[in-house]
């Protein structure tokens, strides 16, 4: 083990007795000293995405090949970038440095640090083997703390992980072009929450270990899921059961209980008569004009289990309001006694904008679209429209509800009316990009998101069918495409045997003949080509709106790809080729660092009244099963 492994740390424990007595010590970085100011409560203050974290190959010390993101997800991270031999005091040794007190102070508080990770990071892979890796980090880590020592096969796995971050190394010749075996480079520590964002970067003035936990506790209580009531700033609303990193043996689930659910109702016409910035004026159908009755009518129906055949399954089962009014936790629906649905769950978001619904874009009015699912088999499973309609007329608690809406009972027309009434109000914008764009506010949207709107109507051309105009937009076409997806879905050939997953980290790989005696064969899905019977439109679907795209995963109508990067990066290869490819799928040519910088803005399409419209989801009333 080399000694210099550990010149920056021996050199501060030294009082830098080491230096020539006419070289003055060089100042110290704030970090080694205790703060000068009173810190900020925690959760006092917000750390507002920054940017996607970005992903790539990586070896542990124990040599054992991963990927970054692997390490990330359960747990907050502290990522620093670092080679062993640096002996700047105010470079690695620093970060180093730094995390080690972080890890001290941890060990008395073991709860706060059961939810941390600090991950060290060498880009000097030639030098810094995971033996290398192993031995440096035993002179650091202290008891039991989760502190990984990484570095990469080489320097060619490791530069896209540089890109991403944003890391500027170079290598320091000497006169005669010799490598001297130091680097330059930026000191820099990435804070990253759960769900794989950047939320703060320390450099060498800003580095310090009390800031960072103070951080730390910020983001831990912004994510705390179990607070009862909504608060400004907390992330209640998210995946009931959000099941990332579920493929690991640790996982914990962090549902949100049932009776933790309270809202509070909103004035949801408001939100269609003055849509939020970015959106333009409303339409409305002459034949269903938008009422305050309407709206409470078709809010009760869509949360009512009743309005399925065994009174078990509503509309906002598969249109989760939390999970962005789509589900999180399934590729494809799953509809009442657990039948299989093919497609996935399209966000409700906007969708009174919309002129092709569902995913193949067969229906062009929400009034005719919902009762697609009342009386699909494998949804909502009734067998009649006369079923529905005297089902709710024998409903005490709707007595008079649809009299005060339309001065009528019950019928085929006013259901529908109704639940497209509300369905119209789901209407959400005024993100940060909305505010950058259109408000002209220019500290709006972070540098990230600001270079990917750049390559979105730019060198990825995302634009040319996710639309923008000059005062609204509602990133969609309102056409079909055929990207490829489709076909390979239904092309590729199914194997032998598949990998069920029984419980978190426990896999058990099946024969595909076993699983025909219990699993229902997969439905083929050829797209518009079904409704048109027009070869051209096979595996053609519509464009959706990009708004609140961020809450909406997994992607595609086949739910196939799990996160946005999933899906730049598939458009980025150019899609599947087939014979019906859009002539606007191609390949894009984009780096690591651009895709990361396209999510940035995907992820800045956020509205800022969804908390307002999922607490009133949450206010809904749900009709009685009994």
């Amino acid at each position: 083990m080399k000694a210099s492994y550990f010149i920056g740390l021996l050199a501060l424990l030294s009082g830098f007795a080491c230096q020539a007595e006419t070289t003055p010590a060089p100042p110290l970085a704030p970090g080694y000293a205790a703060l000068p100011y009173q810190l900020a409560a925690p959760a006092s203050y917000t750390l507002p995405v920054i940017g996607a974290a970005g992903d790539g190959e990586i070896l542990t010390s124990d040599n054992q090949p991963k990927r970054l993101h692997d390490l990330m997800g359960d747990k907050v991270v502290l990522l620093s970038f670092i080679y062993a031999t640096c002996s700047d005091v105010n470079g690695c040794p620093l970060a180093t440095q730094v995390l080690h007190k972080i890890s001290r102070q941890l060990q008395k508080q073991p709860e706060l640090a059961a939810k941390l990770r600090l991950l060290t990071l060498s880009f000097n892979p030639s030098n810094d083997t995971p033996e290398m890796m192993r031995h440096y980090g035993a002179g650091f880590k202290t008891g039991d703390f989760d502190w990984r020592f990484l570095t990469t096969r080489d320097e060619h796995t490791l530069q896209p992980i540089l890109d991403a971050y944003q890391q500027n190394v170079q290598k320091i010749y000497d006169d005669k072009g010799q490598f001297t075996g130091t680097f330059s480079h930026l000191l820099r520590v990435y804070l990253i929450d759960t769900d794989k964002n950047i939320r703060n970067i320390y450099n060498v003035d800003f580095l310090h270990a009390d800031t960072v936990i103070n951080d730390v506790k910020t983001l831990l209580i912004d994510h705390k899921p179990e607070a009862a009531q909504p608060v400004a700033g907390e992330r209640l609303y998210q995946a009931g059961d959000n099941k990332q990193n579920y493929q690991q043996a640790d996982y914990q689930t962090r549902s949100l209980a049932l009776e933790h659910r309270q809202g509070k109702p909103a004035k949801l016409i408001e939100f269609a008569n003055k849509p939020p910035l970015g959106l333009p004026k409303l339409p409305q159908p002459k034949d269903n004009p938008l009422t305050s009755a309407k709206i409470e009518l078709g809010r009760k129906l869509f949360y009512d289990r009743r309005l399925s055949f065994n009174n078990t399954f509503s509309c906002a089962i598969c249109h989760i309001p939390e999970q962005g009014f789509s589900s999180n936790e399934m590729a494809t629906a799953v509809g009442i006694e657990g039948r299989s649905v093919r497609r996935n769950s399209p966000s409700l978001y906007n969708v009174g904008y919309a002129q092709l619904l569902f995913h193949d874009g067969r229906e062009n009015s929400l009034e005719q679209q919902v009762w697609g699912p009342l009386l699909a088999h494998n949804e909502m499973g009734n067998p009649s429209i006369g079923y529905v309609v005297d089902k709710i007329k024998a409903s005490a608690d709707y007595r008079g509800w649809f009299e005060k809406a339309f001065n009528k009972g019950p019928t085929m027309e006013t259901i529908g009316q109704a639940l497209a009434s509300y369905q119209r109000t789901l209407n959400s914008a005024d993100s940060p990009f909305d505010r950058w764009y259109f408000g002209k506010q220019s500290q709006a949207l972070s540098d990230a998101a600001q270079r990917g709107f750049k390559l979105f109507t730019g060198k990825a051309a995302c634009s040319s069918c996710h639309s923008i105009g000059e005062k609204t937009a509602l990133f969609t076409d309102q056409k079909r495409h055929n990207t490829g997806i489709g076909y390979a879905d239904s092309m590729q050939k199914a194997p032998e045997k598949q990998r069920v997953q029984v419980a978190p980290g426990v896999f058990v790989d099946v024969d595909n003949k076993s699983l025909q005696g219990v699993a229902e064969a997969k439905a083929n899905d050829l797209g518009y080509y079904e409704i048109s019977q027009n070869p051209t439109d096979r595996w053609a679907y519509k464009t959706p709106s990009l708004r609140n795209v961020a809450l909406s995963a997994p992607y595609m109508h086949n739910g196939s790809l799990a996160s946005l990067k999933q899906v730049v990066a598939f458009y980025n290869q150019g899609g599947v080729a087939n014979e019906n490819l859009s002539p606007l799928i191609k390949p894009l040519g984009l780096s690591a660092a651009e895709i990361d910088d396209l999510v940035a803005f995907l992820q800045a399409l956020n509205g800022s009244n969804v908390e307002t419209l999922v607490s009133d989801a949450f206010a809904a009333p749900v009709g009685d099963s009994q």
